[in-house]
């Protein structure tokens, strides 16, 4: 309040002779007019302007107005502080807002025929009878809108003491640090298990899954039939599955990345020689490089 009491007087306006005082008495008494008029103005309050900033604007003009009153002019106290307080909100939303005087009031009259047609209706118009009723083509309706939308402003600051508000409703699509940790240890280890495949299963796999190439064209190259390489990319898939999993389930009991148990015969010496070598050719550090995993695009020969 002696912030308010303190400011200039408006330009060109004579000084007051009444005392601080009496100045103070009167802002008193009539400060909740600007309540009143902050609410009652609300209804054509733009959304992102906050009624604080008209009851701020408003409590502003009503110490100008106690600064300036002359009761010799036979006015009342009352009504004249009104016109000021209302014309002080009203230049406050109309230096606040984007849109033009002209939009809104173009706004303001399709609003009140798209109610009308409604209540004529008993429903929502379409936009080819609110343009017959209002006199504007379809694309004219589509332009107000449209103006309407760019001109409107949310804060994504909570409004409630709850912390409700735009700001909690948005979600950030980036993966959170234990998800992107996870998924690049397995990245890695998917990285490193297709560079340990034998190198004709590597090929295939390489070829059809990285490089999206046909396998007429891989076994083209490798001068074998159709069928064979679909069997070498059987036998490639069937390995890194052997080598993930089996990597994956040691990681989580035991934290290391070796191979859980051990194979019998020649053929599960071969696929547990094949898991080792993967564990081994990685260290965690290099194997878990999250900044790799979230820089990389999203094909997947680029994360490998």
């Amino acid at each position: 309040m002696a912030d308010l009491l303190n400011s200039p007087q408006t330009p060109g306006k004579p000084t007051s002779p009444r005392s601080a005082a009496e100045v103070e008495a009167l802002v008193r008494e009539h400060l909740p007019l600007v309540g009143y008029i902050a609410r009652e103005t609300s209804s054509r309050l733009p959304r992102h302007l906050d009624s604080d900033d008209l009851t701020g604007a408003g409590a502003l003009a009503l110490v100008q107005a106690a600064q300036a009153f002359d009761p010799s002019l036979g006015v009342p106290f009352a009504r004249f502080a009104n016109t000021r307080i209302r014309g002080a909100m009203i230049d406050q939303m109309r230096q606040r807002d984007w849109a033009t005087r002209s939009l809104r009031s173009r706004a303001r009259a399709l609003a009140s025929t798209s109610e009308a047609l409604t209540v004529a209706l008993g429903r929502t118009p379409l936009d080819s009878e609110l343009a017959a009723a209002s006199g504007l083509t379809e694309s004219e309706i589509g332009e107000i809108r449209g103006g309407q939308d760019r001109a409107s402003l949310l804060s994504l600051d909570s409004f409630t003491p709850e912390g409700e508000g735009l700001a909690a409703t948005l979600r950030d699509p980036a993966p959170q640090p234990e998800d992107a940790l996870v998924a690049a240890e397995r990245v890695g280890y998917l990285r490193d298990a297709i560079a340990e495949l034998p190198q004709r299963l590597r090929m295939v796999v390489s070829g059809y899954y990285l490089e999206q190439r046909p396998l007429t064209e891989l076994a083209a190259q490798l001068n074998v039939t159709q069928s064979r390489v679909s069997q070498l990319r059987a036998e490639g898939l069937e390995l890194l599955r052997e080598a993930l999993s089996r990597l994956l389930e040691a990681d989580a009991k035991a934290g290391a990345g070796a191979s859980s148990k051990a194979s019998q015969g020649a053929r599960g010496r071969r696929r547990d020689a094949y898991v080792d070598a993967v564990a081994r050719r990685s260290s965690v550090n290099s194997r878990v490089d999250v900044g790799r995993y979230l820089s990389a695009n999203s094909d997947v020969d680029a994360r490998l």
